[in-house]
This record gives C-alpha cells, sequence and structure tokens, in this order.
C-alpha cells in the first residue's frame, strides 16, 4: 500500500467521503448524469448509490460500505481478475491509474518512458474564476509594461489601506492542515503560499505577485493621478473563450471558506464565483498536454493509456470518469477501431480538451467546472438559466456520443 492508504480494500476513499453534487446545474452532477449515460452506467457511482449517507445534494458515501461495494462488484465479475501485488512495469495493452500517490518504482517506470519533466509530485494551484463573476468597473485590462498583447491581464488595484487589511487578512486566515503526513509538502522558494508571504512582512507580497511596477490604471491617470496602483492583483486568461480567469501567483493552502472570504475582498471580485479553488499539496500526476496523445495515451503506444488523477484531473467523479472512458478506448483499440472522445459541449469531453489542449508550461490538475465548456452560442444572461442550457446541451451530447459508439446505458 502507499502511505495515503489504511486499508487493503480496493477504491478507498483517502480524503473526502463526498462524490460532490448530483444535480445537473452543477459541474460535478452533471459529469455524473453523463456517467451514467455512458458505457452501461458506472460501477463507481453504482457503488456510491449504494453506500449514500445524508448529505444534501451531494452524494456522500460510508466510506467502508463504498469501498466493500466496489471490491464486490470486481471480484463477482466474470472477465476481471484480481491480482495483488506492486506494479513496476508499464504493462500494454492496458491502463494506468495509479492515485493519489504512485510507489517509486512505478513512477520511476513512467519517467523513464514517458520524461522525467512528465512527471510532478507536488501541485501549486491557484484559484480560477468565472469571467461571469468579476466586476469589470473595478479592474483595468493591461499587461505590465504593455507586453504579449499590451492588455492581456484583467488588474485589480489596491489601495495603501486596501493592501494592509488584504495582507492582515491572508495571515490570519485559517489554513489547510494535511491529515496525513504523506500530504505535507516542502515549500519551494519560487512557489510559496500567498499567506506564507504575506508572513514575512507586509512589504514581500508587493514586490512578488502583487506588484504594481510596469502597469497603469488608466482611470486613475485620466483623474489627473498617479497611474501605478499601491498593489495589484493579475488575473490571467485561462481558456481560449476567456471564461476563465486564474489570479496569478496566488497559490494557496487557506481553506475553501476562507479563500472565498478573503479574496472575495480584492476589488472587482466581491461577487468572484470560484471555478477551483487553490491548493498546494502531494499529488502524482504527468503532464497530459505535453505527455499523452488526445485520448491519453503514450504517444509512441496508443494501447498503453493513463487514467485518473495521474492524468492531470482533480477529484473522484473526474477520475471514474477518465477510467470509464480509457476502458471503452482500450477495447476498440484492441478491436481494431480509433479511440472517440466526446465533445467539448459535454463535461467530459471539455475535460479531455483541457488535458490536451492547455500550454504544457501552465498546465495544473483541474477539476470539472462549467468553464471549460464549450461557449453557447447565445448564453442567457441569467447564471442558472445558463447553466441550465450548458448542462442540457450537454445531456443531449453525451446521448448521441453513446449512439454514435454503440456504448450506452444497458437495459
Amino acid at each position: 500500500m502507499t502511505p495515503a492508504h489504511q486499508t487493503e480494500r480496493l477504491a478507498e476513499l483517502v480524503c473526502s467521503n463526498t462524490f460532490k453534487s448530483v444535480e445537473p446545474m452543477h459541474a460535478h452532477g452533471l459529469l455524473k448524469a453523463e456517467m451514467r449515460l455512458l458505457g452501461g452506467g458506472s460501477m463507481v457511482l453504482q457503488a456510491a448509490d449504494e453506500a449514500r449517507i445524508p448529505g444534501g445534494s451531494a452524494l456522500a458515501v460510508d466510506r467502508i460500505a463504498f469501498a466493500a461495494g466496489v471490491e464486490r462488484r470486481i471480484l463477482s465479475h466474470p472477465n476481471i481478475t484480481l491480482v495483488r501485488g506492486e506494479v513496476s512495469e508499464l504493462p500494454s495493452p492496458g491502463i494506468v491509474a495509479t492515485g493519489p500517490l504512485t510507489s517509486d518504482a512505478l513512477a520511476a517506470a513512467i519517467a523513464s518512458r514517458l520524461g522525467v519533466q512528465s512527471l510532478a509530485f507536488f501541485d501549486a494551484i491557484a484559484p480560477i474564476l468565472s469571467s461571469d463573476s468579476l466586476d469589470y468597473s473595478r479592474l483595468f485590462k493591461a499587461s505590465r509594461y504593455g507586453k504579449g498583447g499590451g492588455a492581456d491581464y484583467w488588474n485589480a488595484p489596491f489601495t495603501k489601506p486596501e493592501y494592509d487589511a488584504f495582507v492582515a487578512a491572508l495571515i490570519a486566515g485559517e489554513q489547510y492542515v494535511p491529515g496525513h503526513d504523506f500530504d505535507k509538502v516542502p515549500y519551494f522558494e519560487g512557489c510559496l503560499p500567498v499567506e506564507e508571504m504575506a508572513q514575512r512582512g507586509v512589504e514581500t507580497l508587493r514586490f512578488g505577485p502583487m506588484k504594481p511596477v510596469g502597469l497603469q490604471d488608466p482611470r486613475a491617470v485620466a483623474r489627473g493621478q498617479n497611474g501605478e496602483p499601491y498593489a495589484v492583483v493579475q488575473l490571467r486568461q485561462e481558456d481560449r473563450a476567456a471564461q476563465m480567469w486564474n489570479l496569478v501567483g496566488f497559490q494557496t493552502r487557506l481553506k475553501t471558506g476562507a479563500q472565498q472570504r478573503i479574496f472575495r475582498t480584492i476589488p472587482g471580485l466581491e461577487q468572484a464565483e470560484f471555478l477551483r479553488y487553490g491548493s498546494i499539496h502531494r499529488n502524482s500526476y504527468l503532464n497530459a498536454p505535453a505527455a499523452l496523445t488526445p485520448h491519453l495515451a503514450a504517444k509512441d503506444d496508443p494501447q498503453l493509456l493513463f487514467a485518473g488523477q495521474l492524468t492531470g484531473v482533480e477529484g473522484y467523479t473526474e477520475s471514474a470518469a477518465t477510467g470509464m472512458l480509457a476502458g471503452i478506448n482500450l477495447a476498440r483499440l484492441l478491436t481494431g477501431d480509433a479511440p472517440v472522445l466526446p465533445p467539448p459541449t459535454t463535461m467530459l469531453g471539455a475535460l479531455y480538451r483541457y488535458l490536451r489542449e492547455t500550454e504544457p508550461a501552465r498546465f495544473q490538475p483541474m477539476n470539472a467546472n462549467f468553464g471549460l465548456m464549450e461557449p453557447l452560442p447565445n448564453p442567457p444572461r441569467d447564471k442558472f438559466k445558463k447553466k441550465e442550457a450548458l448542462a442540457e446541451r450537454a445531456i443531449a451530447s453525451i446521448k448521441d456520443f453513446v449512439t454514435q459508439i454503440g456504448v450506452g446505458v444497458t437495459a
């Protein structure tokens, strides 16, 4: 077993005991709805349904009952033989879906095959916000010193009182404390959490990710004031459709509630919707855009596929969904058919598009969120109706996809 595991059960949940929302108007609920239509339904979700405990709209489960349910299904399946032991070589044909940690021997085999630079052991993630939730009247568009396109970033300017209050809030914010020794992460000077930088001195952030040099607020200039803010938070575009914006340099170990409360004090982010929360934790994952094919196989062997957390998706549901598609594609490859991918109008297809099209130098693990999906041609202004329309289109698209490939829910 890895240091993350406590039992010998298959599908042991080592972190949260929830698969998040089941409602299709939520990204994780929509992904579950797609999984239930794909490949005869999901064994993982079937076991979760059986082990469900009260959790509101979230699919919360009894950990022991869930793991037992998955193990029982695998052991009773006529086409599955369970072999226990450490895997130290890459199988072909086969699927590698190790996680949340990978043994040293298997990690060495992966790095040797795909390139040592393709495998990471820690992630440092900054929050990503929905473009619909930003107050652009308080932001200005500019690149530092006019570089690049000249106006590639949204910038949130701070006055000195605003900055001092923000730094104080970061220092006082409640941080995530690792519950396992395996999740204790050594900090690197080039990738410190923002709250750690704040603790090093009130001016540290102003000379780091919040430095204002090279930026001019045109509204201040128009008022005859010095255009350089006292400090600034920059938001960088994360997707081609500009639906997702990253808080540059804001990797953090603050708890999600603290992230919401503190980061919403940033000018223009008062109503911010978080598509991904910041985090820093131990996590073995591949740089999928650089190392893998679009269907998440080794570039020199289409029948050596990867799935789960190792591919750079975040979350139980996301990991299980990539495993389903990997199984479908390996079965197709073994019968001489080409691998398939759902369209980016589905949540699963949008995740796969992120894994193949993100710039490798900026790649970080990602969870399911509506910002990944292909935009609607004429989106409703109301946020709920927009998500409702995205979900309706996604369900129709996944139904078309399973019909085309002939792998759907069995009667």
